[in-house]
């Protein structure tokens, strides 16, 4: 069975950022950790913008997300962090490449690449990523793992990949630029919509 995920993304520049980094470890990454169903449970911060926070869940099975319990967790969190931040992503979704991979341990780096497609161009776009995207960039120096998901929920972005990298500098390679500027990605680029980008460092 494919594995699921939940991606948040939110912005807490009005917090001092220790505040938020305490909310997170203390409250909600362990809260949601003991959840069962839940996997693995990071932290990562933008390196363009230490305020925005992205928070990976790996989970057993995409339904944990609605969970009762999982949902209680959230909650939790303190709630001066909560109120203060500003959703940029919640994502729940689906691993479609590999399936089963969970999110490995100590990744310094990880790279966030969600968007849509333009429906003429999906089937291709899917194609793309499937057999040329996600095979090349997994096999560059320095990326761990590379994955795939689906939305089921109503989020802006229907496709999410997920790179986790030994440093966020990894996608500043020549290897990593050959990997992404090919034939086919020039192609492809004109059916990309609702690009989300970020590349973060792990807290």
């Amino acid at each position: 069975m494919a594995l699921g995920l939940v991606l948040e993304i939110a912005n807490h520049a009005t917090l001092p950022r220790s505040d938020v980094a305490d909310g997170y470890r203390d409250t909600r990454l362990s809260k949601r950790g003991a959840v069962p169903g839940v996997l693995t449970t990071e932290r990562f911060v933008n390196i363009d913008d230490a305020n925005i926070s992205i928070a990976v869940y790996d989970l057993s099975d995409v339904a944990v997300a609605a969970s009762a319990a999982f949902k209680a967790s959230g909650s939790e969190q303190d709630a001066r962090v909560a109120a203060a931040g500003t959703s940029l992503m919640m994502f729940e979704g689906r691993q479609t490449l590999p399936g089963d991979a969970a999110s490995p341990k100590g990744a310094a780096g990880l790279l966030v690449n969600g968007m849509s497609a333009a429906p003429e161009g999906e089937e291709e776009f899917n194609r793309w990523y499937n057999e040329e995207h996600i095979p090349a960039l997994s096999a560059v120096p320095g990326c761990i793992v590379a994955r795939r998901f689906v939305a089921i929920n109503e989020c802006p972005q229907k496709y999410l990949a997920l790179y986790h990298l030994e440093s966020p500098d990894v996608v500043k390679t020549q290897a990593w630029a050959k990997a992404v500027e090919t034939p086919w990605t020039l192609k492809i680029r004109p059916f990309m919509r609702d690009r989300l980008r970020m590349v973060c460092k792990a807290e």
